[in-house]
């Protein structure tokens, strides 16, 4: 543990991106998984200035059709093991996330979400360091 206390999470809390128009992302918070990942519904892959980028539709409301598209650098690619044990290749970026009064970046592999109840999963490669988790509270960090 550090020198400074930690944030507290419950299991389920909002984060904003300032990148990405400070949408806001309602997040599960997943001490098994080790990487974050984001919804997007559809990925384009393109290449600017000689660089692996990716254009990306999101919808970052659950219920809503509302679409925000984006463009990213490439950070990595990597495979990502999901929770019913199928692996799959997926894009990684890396962008500033603000959670509570934290702000700082965060690395996310992107997938589609749709079935899912919450449009981002917060791993434990954001949770060190910063964060431990109250399992039997919600949006401790406010609305």
């Amino acid at each position: 543990m550090t020198k400074n206390a930690l944030d507290i999470l419950g299991w389920c809390e909002w984060a904003t991106f300032p990148e990405i128009g400070n949408e806001r992302v309602n997040m599960k918070i997943d001490t098994g998984a080790k990487t974050s990942c984001l919804h997007a519904f559809r990925i384009k892959p393109f290449i600017k200035n000689e660089q692996d980028w990716i254009k990306v539709w999101i919808h970052p409301e659950q219920d809503s059709n509302r679409e925000v598209i984006h463009e990213f650098a490439v950070f990595d690619r990597r495979h990502v093991k999901d929770s019913g044990g199928h692996i799959t290749n997926r894009y990684v970026i890396k962008t500033p996330i603000i959670i509570g009064e934290q702000q700082f970046d965060i690395e996310l592999t992107l997938t589609q979400r749709d079935n899912m109840q919450f449009r981002m999963l917060l791993g434990r490669r954001a949770l060190a360091g910063r964060y431990l988790v109250d399992s039997s509270a919600t949006y401790l960090l406010g609305a």
